[in-house]
This record gives structure tokens, C-alpha cells and sequence, in this order.
């Protein structure tokens, strides 16, 4: 049973009585910054942002809102590209927006609890943000692998919520296979407390992967338990051209041939990405003599320093006929170039005019066939149109963006966005991939579901967030 909607005045001081007044935020500009998201797709709306700094008030404004039925958003960074975290979105079975909710914001709560080096874990809360939480692995003689461009901004709840991927999925995971234990604040306020450090624990339903990848749709992951590795004691880093998607995959496939699991990253990019960056980037510059038509970032994890394994595995991708030309990284600063031209592919698409995006994996092996596929398929839907097909060859992940033709209008393109998903997200279906690897579903892709996703499995996700959250409060309209 539930106590009638309170009036906004009520229901706001009841917010300041938990968290503090200065942390209930209801003025147009301080709350802009939370209801818009990086790329100006969705605007929303809400009754105020709310600031916790424990646990303990996110169980109390989730009792509250319990009894209030006001809805809340989860919100970490800030940084996520399908709208999962932003207030006021159309709810499915509902006319409108829903302006009535309220964003909870989890960045105050970035506290390191604990870091127990023997079982190689450190306990953290979900608004630090992910940068924080690798240099504190670096403090402590460790590394936590996820590795995303946004990492300065984004949270570790936030990219737990996601199930978020990176550069390291190759020899890492995702993000839920570096995770050991959870707490989670539930929609009726009731504290789901299993910050495990165990490796092994059959007791019973593995409750953490629920809410990993759940988007705020199921409960609020308040802090983690998160794995940490030995650090590679040097890193090779190689920057290679080639003429096709196929020889990268063949040379992926002699890299873990020659290294093993000491191949840490492998992400593939097109010229036309590069020549993006290069236009466009203050100080970009090209780390190869000639021009190819695909490059690979490649990093090799070693145990001596001088480059022998990542020389190896190039000195035989150049005999079998793999790759055109390559480099070496000589120092930490060449190095950090090689990655600057990865990491702001996406960003200097914007200087292209409009961008339609699209985030999908499959299997690995299909990759080079749903790279041909998917740019004839463009080419011949909107002719002009630039597809910029980049990411993460290792584990199948592509993120096939697509740049406006020249001199077309942006809106224009732009209103074009899901005819063009279809033609990209047919070809995925048809290879058995995914539409959605590691940005997440949201309020972008969630029309999208009950076309690719199994109809009992979409079952399943409705019949448990009926039972976690009976009442819809917990980002309503998201993913489901």
C-alpha cells in the first residue's frame, strides 16, 4: 500500500530531510547538466535531482518513493549514449513523458572502502569514477582492467548498470567478469548487501548478474566488490596498416597463436576514421608513412621489456602477406598518441555533420562478412552516406557509425536514424548478433527489442521486474 502522491513542496522536503537541502537540486541550472545526455538525443525532465551520500539515505529515498510512487532515475556520469539515464522519457502503455520523476544521482558516493591486496579486490562505491578506480589499482601495484574513452567522467556504477565493454574485453571481459560481490538498494528500500570476495560460491541463484547490465530497471548498485590483476610488467604497443577486415582477423588469430592470452587489445579502425581524426584533432598525426585501407591497435602484454613478442608476432604477419606496414611504440608518449587517434574517433565524427550510430557484435569470425555487408547494404540506402566502422575485433564488437553525405542537411539525415538501423540491425540479426554490445538499451533501442530478442527470454526480463519492482518506479520506460 502505497500513501497518496505527495505535493512537490512535500515531497521535496522530505528529500532535504534525508539527504540535506543543498542536496536536493531544483533550480533550471543546476539540474541541466543532468537532463541531457553527451550526444543531445534525449531532453528530459524531472521534480528534482537528489544527491545521497550513503547507502543508507539511497534506502530511504527509495522507501519513500516507494510509498509515494514517485518514480527515480539512477544516475552516474552522466555519460551513457541511449538515454537509460535520463528523467522524463515516454513510458510504453503511458501518454507522455513522465515529468513527475526524480534523478538520483550517485556521484557524491565515491568512496574506496576497502583494498585487501591478498584476495586482489578493491570495495568501492558506485560514483566513483572508473579513472579513480584504475589509479587507485595503480597505487596499490594492480590494475583493474575497463578501459572506456569516458572513463574520466563515467562511474563505476554506471558502467556496472551498462555491463560496459572497453578496450580489454579481448583478454579481461566485460564488465560483469570482473565483478565479485554487489550492493544493491532494492525498489521498496531494503538493502541487498553480498560484497563477496569469494571466487567460488554455489549457494544458490549468482543474484550480482541480475543487476549488472539491468540499467537501474531492477535496483541501484550502491558500491562493488571489483576483481583486480597482476599488472603486465611492460606493454607493447603496435600501430599496423592493412588492406582488409580478413587479414586483421587473421592476424588477430596469429597474434593469440604467437602470445596467448598476452594479447590484451585489438581494435580495428578504417582510413576514413583516420583521416577524421587527423583533420580534425589538434596535433593528431598519422604514424605511418603511407596511407591503408584498415589499421589495428594492438597491445601485447610482456614480461621483459624490449618488444620481442609484439616483433614476433608482426615478423610473421608480414611473411604470410597480413600487414602492410606497422610500428612500434618507442616511449609511453608515442604510445598515448597511438590511443589518442582510437579514443577520438567517435568525438571528431561531430565536425562531419550528423552521425548515426550503431553499437552490435557478432561472432568474431563474421566480422569481416558483416563489414562487407553492412557498408554495401548503406551504400545502397543512402548513397553518399560514410560509414566509419571502428572498435573491438576481438570480441566482435563494431561500432558501425555512419557520417552524413556531404552537403546533405543534418536534421534532415538524422530523421533518417532508425530506417537506417534496420538496414544495419538486418544484417546483424541475419549473422546471430547483437544490436546492443555494450552501450545498452535504454530508451534508444528499446522498441527495438521485441524484433531481435527472443519472446520468452523477453518474458522472462518483464516477469522479474515485475517481481524486483512491482510498482514501476525504478527508470520506468528503460530497456523494457
Amino acid at each position: 500500500m502505497t500513501d497518496a502522491a505527495l505535493a512537490p513542496d512535500t515531497l521535496l522536503a522530505r528529500l532535504a530531510a534525508i539527504v540535506g537541502e543543498r542536496h536536493v537540486l531544483t533550480d533550471a541550472l543546476d539540474t541541466a547538466g543532468y537532463l541531457a545526455e553527451p550526444r543531445e538525443l534525449f531532453h528530459g525532465k524531472a521534480r528534482c535531482v537528489v544527491r545521497p551520500g550513503d547507502t543508507a539515505e539511497v534506502a530511504a529515498i527509495l522507501k519513500l518513493c516507494a510509498q509515494t510512487g514517485t518514480a527515480v532515475v539512477p544516475q552516474g556520469g552522466n555519460t551513457g549514449l541511449v538515454g537509460g539515464q535520463i528523467p522524463g522519457q515516454p513510458v510504453p502503455g503511458r501518454e507522455g513523458a513522465n515529468t513527475d520523476e526524480i534523478v538520483l544521482s550517485l556521484k557524491r558516493m565515491d568512496r574506496i572502502r576497502e583494498i585487501d591486496q591478498a584476495s586482489m579486490t578493491m570495495t568501492v562505491e558506485a560514483g566513483l569514477t572508473l579513472l579513480r578506480v584504475q589509479e587507485e589499482a595503480e597505487k596499490a601495484g594492480a590494475l583493474f582492467p575497463l578501459s572506456l574513452a569516458s572513463e574520466g567522467s563515467c562511474t563505476i556504477g554506471g558502467n556496472l548498470a551498462t555491463n560496459a565493454g572497453g578496450t580489454a574485453v579481448l583478454a579481461y571481459g566485460n564488465a560483469r567478469d570482473l565483478v565479485s560481490g554487489l550492493e544493491v538498494v532494492l525498489a521498496d528500500g531494503r538493502v541487498l548487501s553480498n560484497l563477496s570476495k569469494l571466487k567460488k560460491d554455489n549457494t544458490g541463484y549468482d543474484l550480482k548478474h541480475l543487476f549488472m547490465g539491468s540499467e537501474g530497471t531492477l535496483g541501484i548498485i550502491t558500491a562493488a566488490v571489483v576483481r583486480l590483476f597482476p599488472r603486465p610488467r611492460f606493454m607493447e604497443t603496435a600501430f599496423i596498416g592493412l588492406k582488409s577486415p580478413e587479414d586483421a582477423l587473421a592476424l588477430l588469430n596469429l597474434a593469440q597463436s604467437i602470445a596467448g592470452g598476452e594479447v590484451k587489445t585489438f581494435e580495428l579502425m578504417p582510413r576514413f576514421g583516420l583521416d577524421i581524426v587527423l583533420r580534425h584533432a589538434d596535433g593528431a598525426r598519422d604514424p605511418l608513412s603511407g596511407r591503408h585501407d584498415w589499421y589495428v591497435l594492438m597491445e601485447v602484454g610482456a614480461a621483459e621489456e624490449g618488444g620481442e613478442t609484439v616483433m614476433r608476432v608482426l615478423e610473421a604477419g608480414m611473411e604470410e602477406g597480413l600487414i602492410e606496414d606497422a610500428t612500434v611504440a618507442a616511449s609511453l608518449d608515442q604510445r598515448k598518441d597511438f590511443w589518442r587517434l582510437r579514443e577520438l574517433l567517435s568525438e571528431m565524427q561531430k565536425h562531419e555533420g550528423g552521425s548515426i550510430k550503431h553499437d552490435i557484435s557478432v561472432p568474431v569470425a563474421k566480422v569481416p562478412e558483416f563489414l562487407s555487408r553492412a557498408v554495401a547494404a548503406i551504400e545502397d540506402f543512402m548513397p553518399g552516406a560514410r560509414p566509419i566502422p571502428f572498435g573491438h575485433l576481438g570480441d566482435g564488437n563494431i561500432h558501425f557509425n555512419v557520417s552524413q553525405p556531404i552537403g546533405m542537411d543534418k536534421q534532415a539525415y538524422l530523421d533518417r536514424w532508425y530506417q537506417m538501423n534496420d538496414v544495419v540491425h538486418s544484417i546483424v540479426t541475419q549473422l546471430d548478433g547483437s544490436i546492443s554490445a555494450e552501450h545498452g538499451v535504454g530508451t534508444l533501442k528499446r522498441d527495438l527489442l521485441p524484433a531481435v530478442k527472443d519472446p520468452v527470454a523477453l518474458d522472462v526480463m518483464r516477469a522479474i521486474k515485475h517481481t524486483l519492482d512491482p510498482m514501476g518506479i525504478l527508470n520506468p520506460g528503460k530497456v523494457l
